[in-house]
């Protein structure tokens, strides 16, 4: 996805919690060792099942199972070792910016503790983001800022046209920054930040939808007003409330 834009007749069918996962043999050997990893039904420090199970589990080829394996390893949840097996790594090396893993931590259930944590590292950027783009965006930036609202006030009815848009809103914000990097760090927690919003979506809270647009469109008119301080605050005020709906909605496991 990464800010391409979805023709409208393709949100309604669009499911962002399972969006760009491979349907490849690759992919479900390496999605189904990669959620036991991240479940801990493989706990840390742990040796995997050696390659004679996991081929006739699976029913692949060597290839594909040691692609899977390979991409696992680059992602630091396991590492090979010569005449001992595959050893589960443990936490600290797990590149969480990598958008399968946080994918696979959704679906195994997200903890307060890690969702809270998103919203620190949101916290820690997005209002910088939006500061900048307040003393940096074009007009057709800002245009777009617009538009995105426009299409969370009008997503009544569904919550993945509203969840597509907000997405798009706090994106356009970090193209509108002129940084590389912000908008580089929003790429690598675009996953996160889908399955929050899903998660915090005010769809169909109709009070809670009308004060969301609000808050987003203090956002936009900050930044239209090129004024960076206003604009931090309300991208915080953002990103707090949906916080608290995230926190409250009892979509949390022990992961």
């Amino acid at each position: 996805m990464a800010g391409e834009e979805l023709a409208d007749n393709e949100l309604t069918n669009y499911d962002f919690r399972t969006a760009g996962q491979a349907r490849t043999h690759h992919g479900h050997v390496m999605r189904d060792l990669g959620l036991k990893i991240i479940s801990g039904a493989y706990p840390e420090n742990t040796i995997l099942p050696g390659d004679a199970e996991l081929l006739e589990r699976f029913g692949v080829s060597r290839t594909v199972l040691r692609e899977a394996l390979k991409t696992l390893a680059a992602k630091g949840l396991i590492q090979p070792k010569a005449k001992i097996g595959t050893r589960v790594l443990e936490r600290s090396h797990w590149n969480l910016f990598d958008p399968d893993i946080l994918v696979w931590h959704f679906e195994a259930g997200a903890s307060a503790h890690f969702l809270s944590s998103i919203v620190e590292m949101r916290l820690a950027l997005e209002p910088e983001a939006a500061g900048l783009a307040a003393l940096r965006r074009t007009d057709a930036q800002l245009q777009k800022l617009y538009h995105w609202v426009a299409r969370m006030g009008s997503a009544r009815d569904s919550a993945q046209d509203f969840v597509y848009s907000d997405l798009q809103f706090h994106i356009g914000i970090a193209d509108a920054s002129g940084n590389p990097f912000m908008r580089s760090i929003s790429a690598l927690i675009e996953v996160a930040l889908v399955t929050t919003f899903t998660i915090s979506s005010p769809i169909p809270n109709s009070e809670s939808h009308i004060r969301s647009v609000a808050r987003h469109t203090a956002i936009a008119d900050a930044i239209k007003a090129g004024d960076a301080e206003a604009a931090k605050e309300a991208m915080r005020v953002v990103i707090r409330e949906g916080a608290e709906r995230v926190l409250t909605a009892g979509h949390t496991g022990d992961v």
